[in-house]
């Protein structure tokens, strides 16, 4: 007999008083498993006493009419040491109260009849052993799902407060004065209450992050977030992502699909660039703010979720509203709570701090391990004005990190476009008298100093019409009038 450390096979102890039978027993059990036979209920207790300190043996096929001791009553006392062995009977006789028995009493597998088929004995062991590999693999996942679960739990947490470190109100880089101030503090005065929000700013100034940090701060911030740019799809994909299908509701529908707002149910849904929305997805859009519900295209019922809404857009929304290009009643009900986010040439004090914030993060996504900046490249980015705002720092300083061989940035380092801009020129707003160098008549001179007013508004509103046209107490269509005639229509 082989050491139980040693066997590979699984083992099965044969008990049987006669030895032909032991012997046949054998021969037919040996390829596929370590057989062990007793001619006795005591020999039998004794090589499991000695084998079952490895859990070697494991599946018992017992005779059930021995001297001594019948099959019954030894597996009974099998089941009450070693409950997790397999336990068989073999007999030749069907008394009806022996089967019984060993069912209740020592919860016998199988009660098999002499004479035994080779094949069909074979495959009946090989099934107990497959039995017991699953008792003792569901014994070990109940103990690692006991064991775990408190472990699961503070995974989870843990998990859930780094989330809500990184994208929460300490995600944001500020310092004291910076204009982000006031936003921060609008999201912790409305992240708690189920009102949808527009977020507004240039591209990349971080809208989607306020609409994190929102869902974070609120009470949905265990349920998901689920972004959207709907921009980027035509109105019938925009459709199917949000609302979701149903197998057969169009060519290529092979199945169905869940869509966005049932996927956010519970949580927030953050739609990016809903200003590109035509006026007919915009209707079905109010439904869903206005009703709770939807219907998946190609079904016949309704879904009702609970989806809190965060838009964003970089578009003049109150413009499109009064052109008719954007539905009034969807911009009230989606601005409900409106959030300008400022761009980055207005968060001057911020730039320093941001800046040592995104190289940080470079150096951790780069594998590099880069310093700090010289004096003269944050010279240089303050002078820049970023119309790409944080993106565009991000990227530039992604780029300086991966072209530099030495510990600190230099401005040798950055792009054509942020060195062409003066140094001294930015980071403060030079004042000038309008009046300056004008010449000529009355009328020459006034046609003179409206361009200069014309040109500046355009420059402080970076291009925006609507907002250089609020300012002035123009028309949009006024304002473009004056700017074709003095011929700043291009190119301002």
């Amino acid at each position: 007999m082989s050491p139980p450390s040693l066997r590979k096979l699984p083992a099965v102890l044969v008990v049987d008083d006669e030895v032909r039978s032991q012997e046949a027993l054998r021969r037919t059990l040996e390829e596929d498993f370590d057989v062990l036979c007793a001619s006795s209920a005591a020999e039998g207790m004794e090589i499991l006493e000695r084998e079952m300190s490895t859990a070697a043996v494991r599946i018992v096929l017992c005779d059930q009419r021995m001297p001594g001791m019948t099959g019954v009553q030894f597996l009974k006392e099998v089941r009450h040491r070693w409950p997790d062995v397999v336990r068989i009977i073999l007999s030749g006789y069907t008394d009806a109260e022996d089967i019984i028995t060993g069912v209740n009493e020592a919860g016998i597998w199988q009660y098999l009849l002499k004479p035994w088929q080779p094949e069909q004995l074979l495959l009946t062991l090989q099934r107990a052993a497959e039995v017991w590999r699953l008792q003792q693999e569901n014994q070990r996942l109940s103990l690692d799902l006991r064991t775990a679960e408190p472990v699961l739990k503070k995974r989870v947490q843990s998990k859930f407060d780094k989330a809500r470190h990184a994208f929460g109100l300490s995600s944001f880089i500020r310092q004291r004065g910076s204009p982000l101030n006031d936003i921060c503090e609008m999201i912790e005065r409305v992240a708690p209450f189920d009102l949808a929000v527009l977020v507004t700013g240039e591209s990349g100034t971080g809208k989607e992050m306020v609409a994190r940090a929102i869902h974070y701060e609120s009470r949905r911030a265990e349920r998901p977030f689920i972004t959207e740019n709907c921009g980027a799809l035509p109105d019938t994909l925009l459709e199917s992502e949000l609302f979701g299908y149903k197998r057969g509701a169009f060519t290529g529908a092979v199945e169905d699909r869940v869509g966005l707002f049932q996927q956010a149910d519970g949580g927030t849904l953050f739609l990016d660039e809903i200003g590109e929305t035509s006026p007919a997805f915009q209707v079905k859009l109010l439904r869903v703010l206005q009703e709770g519900e939807f219907r998946p295209l190609g079904s016949n019922r309704s879904v009702n979720v609970d989806v809190r809404v965060i838009a964003a857009t970089n578009r003049d929304l109150e413009e499109d509203v009064r052109t008719g290009r954007f539905r009034e009643d969807l911009y009230y009900r989606l601005a409900t709570i409106a959030l300008h986010v400022p761009p980055l040439r207005d968060r001057p004090m911020d730039l320093p701090l941001l800046a040592q914030h995104l190289l940080d993060s470079s150096n951790r996504h780069l594998g590099c391990a880069v310093q700090g900046f010289m004096p003269e490249v944050l010279e240089r980015m303050a002078a820049y004005r970023w119309p790409g705002n944080v993106r565009e720092l991000q990227n530039e300083i992604l780029r300086m990190v991966a072209l530099s061989e030495s510990p600190s940035l230099s401005a040798a380092l950055l792009s054509p476009r942020v060195l062409r801009e003066p140094a001294l020129e930015r980071g403060r707003e030079r004042q000038e008298d309008l009046t300056d160098g004008l010449s000529g008549g009355l009328k020459e001179r006034m046609a003179q100093l409206e361009v200069r007013v014309l040109r500046q508004a355009m420059l402080r509103h970076h291009g925006n019409k609507s907002r250089a046209a609020r300012e002035l107490g123009l028309s949009r269509v006024g304002l473009r009038a004056k700017l074709v005639r003095y011929g700043l229509e291009q190119g301002e």
